[in-house]
């Protein structure tokens, strides 16, 4: 399964890198499309970063790493930890765009631009090692898996794009596509302990259930229920199949 989980970090990267080419809408209205990711997303919350979570909470309550045996609901204060990273972020580049006094130079706007690509990059690095961790799981599960996280980040390369545009095209792209493939070589190449893997992903899955409500949730005006609904019951139906 290591080798398959390279080739899924492939397949994700040649998002990052080319999603740009592909005039989805064009085919798909756009607010059906983000709803379809949308509902998708929410059942991969549920049904698969939720109880994930408690799988790590399970692995860190017998971990001997210094500070987290005197916490209680480790994963949890990690996942909240991962989350409040990211929103501060995102508060921090909107504050950034909207105060004039912030943009008055060139290299304010690109700093900004490299935070923020740089934490987007973190979290690639992660999706690419985790991926090259599957071997317990089925290839049907594997698959589930790519679709979820492709979809999130297909959702998160247009938002990047409409918050850097040129800059991300020209660079930040390039970034992430990297980011991800150093990820799954560090996952063939190194093999971290299950409770190093455990904080890992929780901190991951804060950041995770932030951006999947904060950007693949559409607002009414944008969204539509059915198509939601649709995205929501076919992937459950799917997990649930397995």
């Amino acid at each position: 399964m290591r080798g398959l989980g390279f080739v899924l970090a492939v397949g994700l990267a040649l998002i990052h890198a080319f999603v740009s080419k592909l005039n989805v809408f064009a085919f798909i209205p756009e607010r059906r499309w983000f709803s379809f990711a949308g509902g998708v997303s929410i059942g991969y919350v549920f049904l698969e970063v939720l109880p994930e979570l408690r799988h790590a909470q399970e692995e860190l309550e017998q971990s001997t790493i210094p500070l987290v045996a005197y916490l209680e609901n480790h994963v949890y204060l990690l996942a909240l930890l991962g989350l409040l990273v990211f929103y501060g972020l995102d508060i921090w580049i909107l504050t950034s765009r909207q105060n004039p006094i912030a943009n008055i130079t060139a290299n304010k706007g690109s700093a900004v631009f490299w935070i923020h690509i740089t934490a987007f990059a973190m979290l690639n690095a992660i999706i690419g090692y985790l991926l090259q961790d599957l071997g317990q799981h089925s290839l049907l599960q594997c698959i589930l898996f790519f679709v979820a996280v492709a979809l999130h980040l297909f959702i998160m390369d247009q938002s990047l794009r409409e918050h850097h545009k040129t800059l991300y095209d020209k660079k930040g792209r390039w970034l992430l596509t990297a980011a991800i493939m150093v990820g799954a070589i560090a996952g063939q190449v190194f093999h971290l302990k299950e409770a190093t893997i455990s904080i890992i992903w929780s901190f991951f899955a804060g950041s995770i259930i932030l951006n999947i409500l904060k950007r693949e949730l559409p607002d009414a005006k944008k969204s539509c229920f059915w198509s939601f609904l649709g995205g929501t019951l076919l992937y459950t139906g799917l997990l649930l199949s397995i």
